[in-house]
C-alpha cells in the first residue's frame, strides 16, 4: 500500500531527534516538516549547530529521528531494518561528500566502480561499463584509468559525483560539495550539478557558501532545529554563463 508520501520523492513530517550529551538533552530538531518533488534542486543552509546535518543524515538513511516520520518513494523508512535501510541507500541514495573520500591507491574507474561491488546483480563487465558511462557524464573520459594522486581537487570531486551516479540513484545527497574547492573549480562543480538536475536527478546540497547555494533552485535555511526559510530561489545563477566570465586557471593543481 502506497504511504502518505507516494506523490513526492521526500516527505518528512514532524521529524524530531534529541542526542544526549550527559545529563544533558540537545534537541538538534524540532519537528521538521517539508517535501521534495522528483527534480528539484534545493541548497539547505543555516549556521552550524542548526540542525541541516542532522536532517541531512536521517534522509540519508545514516540516522534515526527521535519521533516523527519520513518516507521515500512513498516508502515509511521508519518501518526498515537494518539491512533494508543499507539496500534503500544503495538503490535509491547517492553520497558526495565535501573530502571526496576516494581511495587513494584505487583509479577513478575503479573507486566508481566501488558501490556495485556490493550489487550482485551486476557483473564485473556491466560494472566496469557502468562506472566508465558515468566518468564520462562527469567530464574524466580521459581521466578514466588516472589515480587521485594524478587529480585535481575538482577532478577528484568528479570521480566522487561519478560514484554517485553509478547505481542511478533517485536522490542526490551532497554535503558542502565544494568546500575543499576554489571558485571557478567550485562553480564547475555547480555546472555538472545543473547538468545532472536538468537531465532529472534530484539534488539536495548543504552550503554554508551563499553564492553556491544560488545555483540551486530552492533553499531551506535551518535555525535552532528549525526550518526558518522555504523559499524559491530567484536570480537564480547558471554555472555555465558565470564561468564564461571567469578566468581560467593557467595550470590545475594536482594534489
Amino acid at each position: 500500500m502506497a504511504g502518505p508520501g507516494s506523490d513526492k520523492l521526500l516527505r518528512a513530517k514532524d521529524l524530531v531527534k534529541v542526542y544526549k550529551a550527559g545529563e544533558v538533552e540537545v534537541r538538534a530538531l524540532r519537528g521538521i516538516t517539508m517535501e521534495v518533488e522528483q527534480g528539484e534542486f534545493l541548497a539547505v543552509t543555516g549556521s552550524s549547530g542548526s540542525g541541516k546535518s542532522t536532517f541531512m543524515n536521517i534522509l540519508g538513511c545514516l540516522d534515526i529521528p527521535t519521533s516523527g516520520s519520513y518516507w521515500i518513494d512513498g516508502q515509511d523508512v521508519s518501518k526498515l531494518n537494518r539491512n533494508q535501510l543499507a539496500e534503500l541507500r544503495n538503490r535509491k541514495l547517492g553520497f558526495i561528500f565535501q573530502s571526496f573520500n576516494i581511495l587513494p591507491r584505487t583509479s577513478a574507474l575503479e573507486n566508481v566502480e566501488l558501490p556495485l561491488l556490493y550489487n550482485r546483480t551486476v557483473n564485473a563487465k556491466d560494472r566496469r561499463q557502468r562506472a566508465h558511462d558515468a566518468l564520462i557524464k562527469v567530464g574524466l573520459q580521459d581521466k578514466i584509468t588516472s589515480m587521485p594522486n594524478q587529480l585535481s581537487g575538482g577532478q577528484q570531486q568528479r570521480v566522487a559525483i561519478a560514484r554517485a551516479l553509478i547505481n542511478n540513484p533517485r536522490l542526490i545527497l551532497a554535503d558542502e560539495p565544494t568546500g575543499n574547492l576554489d571558485t571557478r573549480t567550485s562553480y564547475e562543480i555547480m555546472a555538472v550539478f545543473q547538468s545532472l538536475n536538468d537531465k532529472g536527478i534530484t539534488i539536495m546540497m548543504v552550503t554554508h557558501e551563499p553564492d553556491i547555494a544560488q545555483f540551486a533552485k530552492r533553499k531551506i535555511v535551518f535555525r535552532d532545529g528549525r526550518i526558518t526559510v522555504d523559499e524559491k530561489i530567484t536570480n537564480r545563477k547558471f554555472a555555465e554563463e558565470e564561468l564564461k566570465h571567469m578566468p581560467a586557471l593557467a595550470v590545475e593543481e594536482t594534489v
